[in-house]
């Protein structure tokens, strides 16, 4: 049976991305922020493309992703209607921050036909950033857990509780997939550069940046 119109739209996207990154050395270009695909609800994969060119766009992406660098990158940042990302975190260094952010090394996971929803009703706030609108960072209340359900790289069903800063990623580009952008679900007053937040807002906690910049933190960062 012949694909449909907007799966032969993702398909020819794919192989466009593959392209470009075969031109420039694995690497594909980021998509920024005003681009009408960050917009768009994404088609969920149902083989558009063979698993041979499925795989390569996983390492396309990963290597995108490193190089930028980031920690999760999803299909509609390089330009793909697709319902796939890929995350892999090595968690943070510094031991404090790794404690409150529960920042932990989450491996990489390639995810396709992703969907979440909270796993509690707890809420925690710190900054992040994106790669599809470079140079800023602001502070997003997101869930401490969350149920996520997808399929991987192989076809077998995803159904998992994520915790911590990896469910903090994960959300946020599952977000993507729903064409939606994190400063869509930030506290505006909190956006900053890059560079006032490591100059200003480099502790663990956001409490020090929601009292100078007076916005408000969920209860169960208050205790």
């Amino acid at each position: 049976m012949p694909m449909n119109d907007a799966d032969a739209h993702v398909a020819a996207q794919i192989r466009a991305v593959l392209a470009a990154a075969e031109a420039g050395g694995g690497v594909a270009p980021i998509v920024e922020a005003g681009d009408p695909i960050l917009r768009q609800t994404t088609r969920f994969f149902d083989g558009q493309v063979d698993d041979a060119e499925l795989a390569q766009l996983a390492e396309v992406m990963r290597a995108t992703m490193l190089a930028a660098p980031g920690v999760g990158l999803a299909g509609p940042q390089v330009g793909i209607g697709l319902s796939m990302f890929v995350a892999e975190d090595p968690g943070s260094l510094d031991p404090e921050t790794a404690e409150v952010r529960q920042r932990s090394p989450m491996p990489l996971r390639v995810v396709l036909n992703a969907e979440y929803t909270p796993a509690t009703s707890e809420n925690v706030a710190f900054f992040e950033g994106c790669l599809s609108i470079p140079g800023y960072q602001a502070v997003v209340a997101r869930p401490r857990s969350i149920e996520l359900t997808g399929v991987d790289l192989n076809g077998t069903p995803i159904a998992e509780v994520v915790a911590g800063w990896s469910a903090r990623i994960v959300a946020h580009e599952t977000d993507h997939l729903d064409g939606i952008m994190y400063l869509d679900k930030a506290e505006m007053r909190s956006l900053s550069t890059n560079t006032s937040v490591a100059k200003f807002w480099n502790q663990p906690s956001t409490q020090q940046a929601a009292s100078e910049l007076g916005f408000t933190l969920p209860s169960s960062m208050l205790l």
